[in-house]
């Protein structure tokens, strides 16, 4: 397949190159200040603590040129309505990658129903200047497989081409027949454990205040509740039945590991906000028509 993949952070960034090194027709699409720094060193990848900068020459583009089979959509919640006009001129189906909680009817009421598929990019790390930092365990998905599906569940044969095509390229994705319920469950906890986490300053910060944990733990607690649909995967339903102490001390413990610290959960910039607030919103309209 012609592969377009639009949006050059952490996750585009590392998805690009798994695809260029496959041996994939992939672009990597980026503006401003990133286009120029790929432009002049390609992807930089550097795993987290490593001195030893690995640079990969992937095709970059500012404007696509059409022709893709495939975009991957790998922008921030609060950006996708920025960009769903341009996706509309190009061809070929279109995968939403970001935390998204809104459904695919906003996104398909501009670029067409049928080229819409859903999905969320399983991997890790941070930025470091023009590097993207990864820990080895996380890069592109290598532990947890990285759901995507069909809107209204099927499986489809292009599903199946989009997901095949990608293990083969070593990245571990799977077909999810309850993508939307997946995403809004996703947002359900990770929009409550972001914010909590960019009050404090990062999860570490958070870490050392457990009634800040603890609140946290009760927003999750409400967004679930308010869901239209149970918790996907089923085993989230834990954090509505475990008792709030276990919890607690769970979550303090997750978020002064390298996995907390070393995701976006450090990132305390206003775009971090801005994603924070967009499926925030996201949530409170979804749990209205439940």
């Amino acid at each position: 397949m012609k592969l377009l993949v639009y949006g050059a952070g952490v996750l585009g960034s590392q998805f690009a190159v798994r695809l260029h090194e496959a041996g994939h027709d992939v672009a990597l699409l980026a503006r401003g200040k990133r286009l120029a720094a790929l432009r002049r060193h390609g992807v930089q990848l550097a795993e987290t603590g490593s001195p030893t900068v690995k640079r990969v020459p992937v095709p970059v583009v500012e404007h696509p040129d059409g022709g893709y089979d495939l975009t991957a959509v790998f922008v921030r919640a609060h950006q996708v309505d920025a960009v769903l006009e341009s996706l509309a001129g190009l061809d070929g189906d279109v995968l939403f990658l970001p935390n998204w909680a809104g459904g695919p009817e906003p996104l398909g009421a501009v670029i067409d129903h049928d080229r819409v598929l859903l999905g969320f990019g399983t991997g890790g790390g941070t930025m470091d200047g023009d590097v993207v930092r990864y820990r080895a365990a996380n890069i592109v998905t290598r532990r947890v497989a990285m759901p995507i599906g069909e809107p209204d569940g099927r499986t489809t044969p292009r599903l199946e081409r989009i997901v095949r095509t990608f293990r083969d390229t070593g990245i571990n994705a799977k077909a999810e027949p309850k993508i939307d319920a997946r995403l809004k469950t996703h947002a359900a906890f990770a929009a409550p454990l972001g914010q909590a986490a960019y009050t404090a300053g990062g999860p570490v910060a958070l870490a050392d205040d457990p009634d800040a944990v603890r609140g946290m733990l009760r927003v999750i607690r409400q967004n679930l509740a308010a869901m239209p649909t149970p918790p996907t995967p089923r085993g989230f339903a834990a954090l509505q039945t475990l008792p709030e102490g276990l919890l607690v001390a769970t979550l303090r413990r997750f978020l002064r590991s390298p996995t907390a610290v070393n995701t976006g959960l450090s990132d305390v910039s206003p775009a971090t906000a801005g994603e924070l607030a967009r499926l925030t919103e996201q949530l409170r309209a979804a749990a209205k028509v439940r």
